[in-house]
């Protein structure tokens, strides 16, 4: 994080906005920076003084993919993903060094406005924490589209911050030719310092938003390590997989309160024993969790341990249990104990 951001103004005259314009849908040549494939060797020795490491914030409405660009900006999964609101709960770094240039990105819960409980107040602070001091925003919303929810999360947007549009989702746009006035329309909404319409599975799209990131990164030592992938620990990311399948295998019956606590975490050699709790809030959701003779438990403890197994590369042993809770959401020292800040 650095006072000085390394940015090109922000457009201010029309022939500059249409210029921005288009870059953006790519009718002017790109920026002749260009990133390595996903998965790269580790890189040379870069000295101090030519190193470069900056903080990007990924901000946005739930359900938009700001985790699934984060992942695929790492190059790697470390923040889980499902088609539930709200599935991201914490602050998420992730971290990728390309050459001389370390980025940090930090992934955020979707900023929450249609509940008021104590864990959607721990998310949405969690949200206003992240923007405050970076280097760069990436402000994401689905291509095309702007409501009042997505209104909300950028009046937060502190002033003095680059802010580049992601514009999400592009490839379920079916009248491409629609996208520059929606383009123009944000900018009066927003003097962005980009826009950048992008679909995040799409390898090509990922690497022309990193070298446009590069562009914001100040001169700084690193941070990290250069082949380090997240700040975050094995625990955690055994919590953060378990309750991904928890969502995904449950789908729209459970309610988004779920959560999941690592209750032990050990290593024996190349073993590590895992002891989880699902918590949810009513006897009924807790019958949902299990299934009809324990089968839906029983897949989601199988599905977490062999991903967790892949992302590891050794044995995992898990335990599962389910505990009710009831109305732990909105008990602000519950909310704390299970790893809301």
């Amino acid at each position: 994080m650095n006072d000085s951001h390394v940015a090109t103004p922000t457009p201010q005259t029309p022939a500059e906005l249409e210029a921005m314009l288009a870059r953006a849908l790519g009718r002017a040549p790109a920026a002749p920076t260009e990133v390595g494939p996903v998965d790269v060797p580790a890189p040379a020795p870069v000295p101090a003084e030519a190193q470069r490491c900056g903080f990007i914030a990924i901000v946005g409405k739930p359900n938009v993919g700001k985790s699934t660009l984060l992942n695929a900006l790492v190059g790697h999964k470390i923040s889980i993903t499902s088609r539930k609101a709200q599935t991201t709960r914490h602050r998420i770094t992730g971290i990728r060094t390309e050459g001389a240039t370390q980025f940090v990105f930090v992934d955020t819960p979707g900023f929450q406005t249609r509940h008021g409980n104590a864990l959607n107040r721990a998310l949405n602070k969690t949200v206003l924490g992240a923007v405050t001091d970076v280097d760069l925003i990436l402000f994401v919303v689905e291509a095309g589209r702007f409501d009042l929810a997505d209104a909300k999360v950028l009046a937060l947007l502190p002033t003095g911050v680059p802010v580049i549009l992601v514009a999400n989702k592009l490839d379920r746009v079916q009248r491409r030719v629609e996208i520059a006035p929606w383009l123009r329309s944000m900018q009066e909404r927003h003097p962005f310092a980009e826009f950048f319409p992008m679909s995040a599975k799409q390898p090509r799209d990922v690497q022309r938003l990193l070298a446009l990131c590069e562009r914001y990164v100040p001169q700084q030592p690193w941070l990290y390590e250069p082949d380090d992938l997240t700040d975050r620990s094995e625990r955690f990311l055994a919590g953060e997989l378990v309750r991904e399948k928890l969502f995904r295998l449950t789908g729209d019956e459970l309610p988004y309160t779920s959560t999941v606590v690592v209750d032990r975490f050990e290593h024996e050699g190349g073993l590590r024993r895992i002891a989880a709790t699902i918590v949810v809030e009513r006897d009924s959701h807790k019958g949902m969790v299990i299934g009809q003779g324990g089968e839906r438990l029983k897949r989601i403890g199988t599905e977490a341990r062999q991903e967790l197994e892949r992302l590891w590369g050794g044995k995992v042993f898990l335990e599962l249990w389910v505990k009710v809770r009831s109305g732990w959401s909105d008990d602000e020292a519950r909310v704390r104990a299970y790893g809301y800040e």
